[in-house]
């Protein structure tokens, strides 16, 4: 067996093999031809292995089907809430001029599975992925897998959300330069066979510059506002983990809860949310670019509560109206 000499996250190398099926006859020498040339890295080798295979998740199944269907996706438009990305799905239609044909409306194509919602329009996916690390670590799997499959080639993800702002105005765009955790460590952190794997979260520099150069042409116009860049915290959870009071337990004082937020602030941090290590670290683990932007409903400095729920609705749009100027500028180069 060959060492895989790769300089891989967690330090150590691998062995290039897999355990064969017995019904299996493909070599290894021949399965790794097949693997070598894809963009995608550190993709698992047992998938070679699987003539079928069901993303349950999102209810699609491996067939030249959905290579027809898919081969085409460009972008990958994910956000928290399934309602939020159908409404996404709508505005990108209209934005990027995509025509349905008659008597056809935007379905939801993984209804089946009951746990998320994606549509498709033209080379654009839009998709929820609830909320946490957990949820959005299942939904990446199987849309990773789901481009494998179907071939798909410099495909961009984009995390579309909301967050609170450290330092920074309610309604402000902030685009993410790099994740880190509640310590401040820039990795996000998972247990694999009771071993800590880390995977670096650094996102891709120029289509972060790429993101901030479009919002600040449309700064303040368009319904865009203010848009900055710097690093995002990724919390555990909503309340405890991002250092909140009106949570059902709090051990620490109001005193504390303000040190460590203009300590965050002291580091570079603009906002807090519970997605960004995840999408972040397996993104860079495959080497597909993506970025993570999301506008602000409060600053965390001046208080815990969000804006009003009319404000908070549109808010949520300027994150989508930023995304879509850019896929619009990239469509057009192509």
């Amino acid at each position: 067996m060959d060492l895989d000499e790769r300089d891989l996250d967690s330090g150590q190398k691998h062995y290039k093999h897999v355990e064969r099926l017995p019904s299996v006859v493909e070599s290894d020498t021949e399965i790794e031809k097949e693997f070598e040339n894809l963009s995608i890295m550190n993709l698992n080798r047992h998938l070679a292995v699987l003539e079928d295979d069901y993303l349950y998740h999102i209810s699609l199944e491996k067939s030249d089907r959905l290579r027809k269907a898919f081969s085409d996706v460009k972008f990958v438009c994910m956000g928290g809430s399934p309602k939020r990305m159908h409404q996404f799905a709508h505005y990108i239609k209209e934005e990027i001029g995509f025509q349905l044909p008659i008597g056809v409306a935007l379905q939801n194509i993984s209804e089946e599975s009951d746990r998320y919602a994606m549509y498709k329009i033209g080379p654009v996916i839009s998709v929820n992925h609830g909320i946490g690390c957990p949820s959005i670590s299942i939904l990446l799997n199987e849309l990773i897998k789901l481009i494998h499959y179907v071939g798909c080639k410099d495909v961009t993800f984009f995390r579309i959300g909301t967050c609170g702002g450290i330092g920074v105005e309610p309604g402000t765009i902030v685009v993410t330069s790099e994740a880190v955790d509640g310590m401040f460590r820039p990795e996000y952190r998972q247990i694999v066979l009771g071993k800590e794997q880390t995977r670096k979260t650094k996102c891709d520099e120029r289509l972060v510059q790429d993101i901030v150069d479009i919002g600040k042409k449309y700064e303040n116009k368009e319904g865009i506002d203010k848009v900055t860049s710097g690093k995002t915290l990724c919390a555990n959870d909503f309340y405890e983990g991002q250092g909140r009071l009106d949570g059902a337990f709090c051990h620490y004082t109001a005193d504390e809860k303000m040190e460590f937020l203009r300590k965050c602030n002291d580091n570079g941090i603009k906002n807090i949310e519970m997605e960004s290590l995840c999408f972040t670290g397996l993104l860079n683990y495959a080497n597909i670019r993506g970025a993570v932007i999301c506008v602000t409903l409060v600053d965390r400095l001046n208080g815990d509560q969000v804006v009003s729920h009319d404000l908070n609705l549109q808010f949520q749009e300027r994150p989508f109206k930023l995304v879509a100027k850019y896929i619009k500028q990239q469509l057009k180069k192509n």
